[in-house]
């Protein structure tokens, strides 16, 4: 049977380069993520030095989210990632530059990383709200999926990548991260939709804060992004895997690339799972269920000392995250009108950042007091009582068996 044509995503032109840019982003992030991580444990052997790392990318994250939900429902949302894509393909570059020259160390290192984490606040939340007006409100949860999927696949490639090349030496991951970064500030430019702001309303307190009073008061929202961004912020196990790669299970820069993409393997084929048989029911306890899983699969990977056995945890942690992404991201576009979904997403995107950079500061600390075995464990267990937590915190998510029909303004123009 011929599918409806809006139901083809290949249909829609302006989708397919939306993809390609956030695949080509996503791929040069993870290599970068991969070469930092590495470059710095190998220069300091310290945990609390990895961890810095996400701390970098956070408080930018942190500083500019509000401002940036304004300026994405305040301007042209193509427009402003594409600018931000462009700084980082040239922040990359000129990484590469001065390293290949020997005038850029340790310090020059933070620095690129933290210019990244601040093109990345504005990117993130901005590609977020500007992917509901590329395609019609009624195939939008299979357009979130495929877009996670997107993601997904840049994760699973782009470790193993940054991996294989750091073998010829720190540059050449950056220089690939680079290159990719230009392939998706093109893909950007090429989209063809305009997508102006309706009204471009005056920067006041009450505007910056309206995403957050949004989610505040629509219990679900708040429910399912707090709950993936304390469950991430204890269970994630990323920052560390320098030090089990090279420590624990003396693997090597090669198998710490494996480490990074095991995640990313089964997020991708949960998420053409979830394409095959998207959830129609149950969706609130299955979203409980997914964290639930993330944590024992945290706790099995932190305990182990089988390589095998870490790559198969690590990726369930990713099969089980995507269901829990998938979910979060359909309950706060479908439930945000498209004026506010700027300010939404970059709230959602801080909770994101919040459980994914200072996610891997906090690993970065504990790891430096009771050793990365015991900080993964510790998270593991930490996130199966945050699970227990939010059941009765947030029964109005338990509850919850469809998604919403999409909000006004959610199909294109």
């Amino acid at each position: 049977m011929t599918q409806p044509a809006e139901a083809r995503l290949r249909d829609h032109p302006d989708f397919v380069l939306f993809w390609i840019g956030r695949v080509a982003s996503a791929l040069a992030f993870q290599m970068l993520g991969v070469a930092a991580g590495w470059m710095i444990y190998d220069w300091t052997g310290s945990a609390v030095a990895l961890g810095l790392v996400g701390l970098c990318q956070f408080l930018p994250m942190l500083s500019l989210s509000l401002l940036v939900g304004h300026v994405a429902d305040s301007f042209d949302r193509r427009r402003i990632v594409v600018i931000c894509l462009a700084v980082a393909t040239a922040t990359l570059a000129m990484l590469a530059a001065g390293l290949a020259a020997g005038v850029l160390g340790l310090a020059g290192l933070y620095g690129a990383v933290t210019l990244i984490g601040a093109t990345r606040a504005f990117e993130h939340p901005t590609l977020s709200a500007l992917l509901p007006r590329l395609v019609p409100g009624t195939v939008l949860p299979k357009a979130l999926a495929v877009s996670s999927s997107a993601i997904q696949t840049a994760t699973i490639i782009g470790p193993a990548l940054g991996g294989l090349a750091y073998v010829l030496g720190p540059i050449a991951p950056i220089a690939g991260a680079a290159a990719c970064y230009a392939a998706a500030t093109l893909a950007l430019l090429a989209i063809r939709r305009r997508v102006p702001p309706e009204r471009r309303g005056p920067l006041t307190l009450t505007t910056l804060l309206a995403g957050l009073t949004f989610i505040r008061r629509q219990k679900i929202v708040l429910g399912s992004i707090s709950l993936d961004l304390f469950a991430v912020l204890l269970g994630g196990v990323t920052a560390l895997l320098p030090m089990f790669a090279r420590d624990v299970l003396q693997v090597g820069a090669e198998g710490m690339g494996l480490l990074r993409a095991a995640p990313a393997v089964g997020a991708t084929l949960m998420s053409l799972l979830l394409l095959r048989l998207p959830l129609r029911r149950w969706v609130g306890p299955s979203m409980f269920a997914a964290v639930a899983v993330f944590g024992l699969a945290t706790v099995v990977f932190a305990l182990s000392q089988n390589f095998l056995l870490s790559l198969f945890a690590l990726f369930i942690t990713g099969a089980a995250d995507n269901v829990s992404v998938v979910i979060r991201s359909s309950l706060v576009q479908l439930s945000t009108p498209d004026e506010m979904r700027g300010r939404v997403s970059a709230v959602n995107s801080l909770f994101i950042g919040t459980s994914n950079q200072l996610g891997e500061f906090e690993s970065g600390m504990v790891a430096a007091l009771i050793g990365p075995v015991g900080a993964g464990l510790v998270g593991g267990l930490g996130t199966l009582l945050v699970v227990a937590a939010w059941m009765r915190l947030f029964p109005e998510l338990r509850r919850v068996d469809e998604m919403p029909r999409p909000t006004a303004g959610a199909r294109p123009r």
